[in-house]
């Protein structure tokens, strides 16, 4: 193991890095602080950076669903200072196949969140009230934007009259332009283009949305870059998974087609569409005898369409359970529609306000974030030193279906 110390920051790694001041392992055994791994993966298809949160992240080779697998077990050759800030989530890794990996040794998180959102229809216009109402020690502005300037006009006027009697804390509400889309720490796209009639039968109404969609996200990817924003690109929009990779693609993306790693990174960008679906089994497994310790043992993963995965539980899984409840939440937006109502209300809070909010607070909550070239959604939590996934012992029948609705995802972009 090699240990050094650039721009004030403690750095260890299993490679040699000549350019770096080598410094003792003592150095970094005594400091208190988070420290950085430096390891080189392939960056088409690996995150700029994560947190170390296990120790089988030192050895990883490649990125996949085998990020979703517990593997703890393998590894025990480690000092035991380096078990214990992995405990600590103290380790950040950084990628240096990317050329400005060390731009990352100056990011910090805010103490308090700056949060654009653009579009102001029904699923944006919902997402900001549910952040009005809940991010009052986390949210210290909520900016809006929508081409419709009435829209904009109407959300200042009536989000700043919510009020708390009690004198509870909200963000204040205002209008911005599109030269400050990028002035905050999260851009939240609810933009949505084509959304299909309340006539349309039997349709993926998702995938219905995708191709105007990866449009109107392709020019905000773009603008991103311009800014060189440094924050999160948050998507709402459906479908969340594929629109995620779009703007990934499109922001790195130079003028002469080349792809060349100088727009928003793997990790900056998180699609928010996963929560409501693990919100509409337990909706399902509650009035299931057979189902309902999904309560309390399931998981959801991948897309909120065609190819979702409900697991009935992840400590005994049952498979016929599991593809019973995915088929019944998998259908639940059609259901609705059949009696005349487009589902907007759960999805913007469930998976956006509710889950955005998780985010901010470090906690567990569902989001698709990027495992080898797919987002690919799964309960996760956002900590100072990076994503974190949660890791399971996956059956074989259940990694079957995760795998199938991974290579899907990987097809269409």
């Amino acid at each position: 193991m090699y240990y050094y110390k650039h721009k004030d920051k403690y750095l260890f790694s299993q490679i040699e890095y000549p350019a770096l001041q080598p410094v003792a392992e003592q150095e970094l055994t005594a400091y208190e602080d988070a420290i950085y791994y430096l390891i080189a993966l392939d960056p088409r298809k690996s995150r700029k950076s994560f947190c170390i949160s296990d120790v089988s992240l030192f050895y990883l080779k490649q990125e996949g669903l085998q990020l979703l697998q517990q593997q703890n077990s393998r590894f025990t050759d480690l000092p035991q200072w380096m078990l214990d800030k992995t405990a600590k989530q103290q380790i950040r890794a950084l990628n240096t196949s990317y050329p400005d990996w060390q731009s990352c040794l100056e990011d910090s998180p805010p103490s308090s969140w700056r949060i654009n959102i653009v579009g102001l229809g029904d699923v944006g216009s919902s997402l900001l009230v549910g952040l009005k109402l809940l991010g009052g020690d986390r949210i210290s502005q909520l900016g809006i934007f929508d081409i419709d300037e009435n829209k904009v006009v109407r959300w200042e006027f009536e989000g700043n009259q919510i009020l708390f009697l009690n004198q509870v804390k909200t963000p204040k509400i205002f209008a911005i332009n599109d030269k400050e889309l990028f002035d905050c720490d999260m851009f939240v796209f609810c933009v949505t283009v084509g959304i299909p009639s309340l006539e349309s039968k039997d349709i993926d109404v998702r995938m219905a949305q995708f191709q105007g969609n990866a449009k109107i996200i392709s020019l905000y990817a773009k603008k991103a870059r311009e800014a060189g924003f440094k924050g999160i690109f948050a998507v709402v929009s459906d479908p969340v998974d594929l629109l995620c990779k779009k703007a990934l693609i499109q922001s790195n993306t130079n003028e002469a087609g080349e792809y060349d790693f100088k727009g928003l990174a793997p990790e900056q960008i998180r699609g928010y569409g996963l929560g409501v679906m693990h919100a509409r089994a337990v909706y399902y497994a509650a009035q299931s005898t057979e189902a309902n310790h999904y309560l309390s043992e399931g998981r959801a993963f991948g897309p909120h369409g065609e190819h979702l995965v409900i697991a009935d539980s992840i400590h005994k899984y049952n498979n016929e359970i599991s593809l019973r409840l995915t088929d019944l939440t998998r259908k639940a937006n059609l259901e609705l529609r059949k009696h005349g109502y487009k589902p907007y209300i759960a999805p913007a809070l469930s998976s956006g306000a509710i889950s955005i909010m998780d985010t901010l607070y470090g906690n567990w909550h569902y989001s698709a974030t990027y495992m080898g070239g797919v987002y690919m959604g799964a309960r996760n939590k956002l900590v100072p030193a990076g994503t974190i996934l949660e890791k399971y012992e996956i059956p074989e029948q259940l990694m079957n279906r995760l795998y199938n609705s991974y290579k899907e995802l990987e097809h269409i972009i």
